[in-house]
């Protein structure tokens, strides 16, 4: 059941909220999307969340550059395509502009981050807009989203001068799957922050991407743009296989032209690019993997980090095979770009059969195993997952989303606050 105060009924929200002009979805397959039963955060804890998030930056930013002083890593240990190998080779180090790492709070108390999206990350816009309709209702409660939006575009002025320079086209490109639907509202949000700061936005696909003849900048269309905010998966970009291998996926080849066009709008300094390409290893989870494979590799900061709040991780292919297959309830096998539950396959939550099954179609070089850790439950047996929005390194903000399962598509969007006096 959802709850909706300051509302007469979740009908009501759901005008209210389509009548914002950010989420026009307030429903899912018929269901709700949101519960409005406020989640109110004592300062300590969203402290201990901003922390974990920070720490967790620090760790990505320590992987991407082992691999970026190891390159045979990228071949040896993450089986990248060649096509992916280039998007990183032409970032590195840059991986980072705005990410989001999902923090549970475990049933013993500790904190544990499941992963860090920094690729494409979402929940912008149901962070932002279910905090500032909690705030109308609860005054008194601080709003941990007031400043995302200023927070992004800060970060992406500060990106552009650094790469293109104070001179860059004023017109910012987005870049999203045009074909899909559930990012639009994010797009939207985007499109709000950037003309609110005075720019001017022009969207596309991939497939409206090219250079400009005349100076070189990176065109949407026919619009030269002096930053490409991306928010296109950098696994579409590239050679793309299905992580089973009974598996075949449709239009397989990489995006060549339009990557080309980016990368060297970039590399010649004519337009920046946010996410940066880089991302392509840290969002690979095989990036957790990394640090406790090769956790010899980090400074002992990060090895204590590593400890503390990631989870147990090997590469599926390196861990001993007879103790994944026989200790099904202590393993969660993720596969190396699956996004909001998808290719993730719970052990204690699947059949002995159906975990033997995904073992033996799970592609080699695509996938993790994770320990499972407990998160901890609510009286209505669901977990939250504190997404937690970090820019440039640092937190600033909170999405949350709470299910009795994994976190998936169809998990409840809840408003996070929090209260000075707790």
């Amino acid at each position: 059941m959802t709850s909706h105060p300051g509302f007469d009924s979740y009908d009501a929200f759901a005008r209210a909220l389509i009548d914002d002009g950010v989420l026009t979805d307030p429903w899912l397959d018929g269901k709700p999307r949101f519960d409005l039963d406020v989640i109110r955060l004592s300062v300590h804890t969203a402290e201990r969340l901003a922390t974990a998030a920070r720490d967790a930056a620090f760790l990505w930013n320590e992987a991407v550059r082992v691999v970026s002083d190891d390159a045979a890593l990228l071949d040896d240990f993450y089986a990248l395509t060649p096509v992916q190998k280039v998007m990183f080779s032409a970032s590195q180090p840059l991986w980072h502009g705005i990410a989001r790492a999902d923090v549970f709070f475990t049933s013993d108390g500790g904190l544990a981050v499941a992963e860090l999206n920094c690729d494409t990350p979402t929940g912008e816009a149901e962070a932002v807009t279910l905090s500032a309709f909690a705030q109308k209702n609860e005054p008194h409660l601080l709003n941990p989203n007031a400043e995302l939006g200023d927070r992004f575009v800060e970060m992406l002025f500060v990106v552009r001068d650094a790469i293109v320079g104070p001179n860059a086209e004023k017109t910012v490109g987005i870049v999203y799957p045009t074909e899909l639907t559930e990012d639009l509202s994010l797009v939207r949000l985007y499109k709000k922050w950037l003309e609110k700061a005075g720019l001017s936005v022009a969207l596309g696909s991939p497939y409206n991407l090219r250079r400009a003849d005349s100076d070189g900048a990176l065109r949407v269309f026919d619009e030269s743009v002096g930053l490409l905010v991306r928010h296109y998966k950098t696994d579409w970009w590239s050679e793309r296989a299905s992580a089973w291998d009974d598996e075949v996926v449709a239009d397989a080849a990489p995006l060549a032209g339009p990557l080309h066009a980016a990368l060297m709008a970039q590399a010649d300094g004519k337009t920046a690019i946010v996410n940066p390409f880089g991302a392509v290893v840290a969002q690979n989870k095989r990036t957790m993997a990394l640090m406790w494979e090769h956790i010899h590799r980090f400074s002992v900061r990060a090895q204590d980090l590593i400890r503390e709040i990631i989870p147990v991780t090997f590469r599926l292919e390196s861990a001993h095979p007879a103790m994944v297959r026989s200790r099904r309830e202590d393993w969660v096998l993720k596969s190396d770009y699956g996004a909001e539950g998808d290719e993730v396959v719970i052990g204690r939550q699947c059949t002995q059969a159906q975990w033997e099954e995904s073992l033996d179609h799970a592609r080699r070089g695509k996938w993790i195993a994770q320990r499972f850790f407990e998160a901890k439950r609510d009286e209505a047996d669901r977990a939250t997952n504190y997404g937690v929005f970090v820019i440039a390194g640092e937190p600033c903000g909170v999405y949350a989303r709470r299910d009795t399962a994994a976190t998936h598509v169809g998990s409840l969007s809840v408003p996070v606050m929090i209260d000075p006096d707790a």
